[in-house]
């Protein structure tokens, strides 16, 4: 998914150098910002950055609406979570930045699945 979805944002031109693709491409990690305002209000506002389906809305929104401001929009927000999921970083619940639906994330960066 990671790798269809960043093909994809390379062939949407919305007009800005390729170079600043690198750039964006991480903005949606700016949602961790939300955690300043506790845990339940940056899961919240982190999950809706990192969701594939508001991702995929905005980008059908967009594609329907010849919008390709809001098609890259969301091919990025896919992209990115693509990339994150990859990595093992998931949707976040309530409990905190490290407990996702992955598992819980280590201080190493790696996901420890809780046994059931």
């Amino acid at each position: 998914m990671f790798i269809a979805s960043a093909y994809g944002l390379y062939l949407i031109d919305i007009g800005i150098s390729k170079w600043w693709y690198l750039l964006i491409f991480f903005a949606p990690d700016l949602g961790i910002a939300g955690y300043l305002a506790g845990n339940k209000t940056g899961a919240v506002i982190y999950n809706i950055f990192h969701h594939k389906l508001v991702a995929c809305t905005i980008a059908v929104f967009g594609y329907f609406t010849q919008n390709h401001f809001l098609l890259f929009t969301g091919m990025l927000l896919f992209s990115h979570s693509s990339f994150d999921r990859m990595l093992g970083y998931g949707l976040k619940y309530y409990q905190g930045f490290k407990f996702t639906h992955l598992g819980t994330l280590k201080s190493n960066g790696t996901t420890h699945k809780a046994k059931t």
